[in-house]
């Protein structure tokens, strides 16, 4: 007897191990999109968090760019994530704050900066504490 359970739970293993059908494998990569554009999405709001806390003259376009490198790393679900952040951040305080097209042209270089990979702490102003 324990010799037949041990046969079907080896059997169980074993195709569950098997290739999944195309249909599986989309759902699967579709749920890792998610994740990653979620995680994306707290990691946009935590560097938006850290830049009010920190209330740092000529720090914005660094924590611009943080967000979108660290949204960008999850995966495209947070590269996604982050450019649609971005953009829509930027429609709605193009129209709000006043400070004009070269600055909204200035933050959106430094969300594709940090969403292409590049290292934010070129956005870095000197004197900003180290723990952002």
């Amino acid at each position: 007897m324990r010799l037949w359970v041990c046969i079907a739970l080896l059997s169980v293993v074993l195709c569950a191990s098997a290739d999944r059908p195309a249909v599986v494998q989309a759902m699967v990569r579709a749920g890792h999109f998610v994740r990653d554009a979620a995680g994306g999405a707290r990691d946009m709001f935590r560097a938006y968090q850290d830049m009010r806390e920190a209330n740092y003259k000529g720090a914005d376009k660094y924590f611009h760019a943080r967000g979108n490198y660290d949204a960008a790393r999850r995966g495209p679900g947070g590269a996604w994530a982050a450019k649609v952040i971005s953009d829509a951040r930027e429609n709605w305080q193009s129209g709000v704050s006043g400070r004009g097209h070269e600055d909204t042209r200035a933050d959106q270089e430094a969300n594709a900066w940090g969403r292409s990979g590049g290292d934010p702490n070129r956005y870095r102003p000197a004197g900003l504490p180290s723990k952002y």
